[in-house]
């Protein structure tokens, strides 16, 4: 079981719950401007509680069988972000791809790289993984920044690699070696 990770003093990284849902929702409502650039165009459902619920859901079957864990970032008990390491692949290849947002009120704070830092020893020491990848807009140097400091290193580019605010966009792609 992956414990909850003080970031700060009044920060922490939590796998989700299915009681977090309305606050999910309304981290989503408060932040769809801010987040529209780096993410796909969401259906008008995708805002609401019942949505989240149910992606909270389908997510937790994946933490269940280890594919999968959904995180949020929570400040004085408010959600103000989301961290995922999804499509875990075990054998050989000990994979997880990672990703994230902190809500606009909170960026610049150091909280993502914190937390990103947090989740990188949870993958090593908890999980055993040895790599993890992320993606990021070529554009997104926020985020870019974020996966540097917390000891990726950017590996290539990917074509046209996700579809993002309606267009399929390139994307630099990171890793993090875990283990030898």
């Amino acid at each position: 079981m992956l414990e909850p990770r003080k970031i700060s003093e009044d920060v922490s990284l939590r796998i989700l719950r299915p009681s977090d849902a309305a606050a999910l929702a309304a981290a989503y409502v408060r932040n769809r401007d801010h987040l529209a650039p780096w993410e796909p165009v969401r259906p008008e459902e995708y805002y609401t509680e019942d949505w989240q619920s149910a992606d909270i859901v389908g997510r937790l079957a994946t933490h269940e069988i280890g594919t999968g864990h959904p995180f949020g970032l929570f400040a004085g008990g408010s959600l103000v972000g989301r961290f995922n390491l999804a499509g875990i692949v075990r054998g050989p290849f000990q994979n997880a791809a990672l990703g994230y947002w902190v809500d606009g009120q909170y960026a610049g704070r150091g909280l993502a790289s914190a937390a990103v830092r947090a989740l990188v020893d949870m993958a090593r020491d908890e999980l055993g993984l040895h790599r993890i990848e992320a993606g990021t807009l070529l554009h997104n140097v926020g985020s870019q920044r974020v996966l540097l400091k917390s000891g990726f290193v950017q590996f290539g580019m990917a074509p046209q690699y996700l579809q993002i605010a309606g267009s399929w966009q390139d994307h630099n792609l990171f890793q993090i070696l875990l283990h030898g």
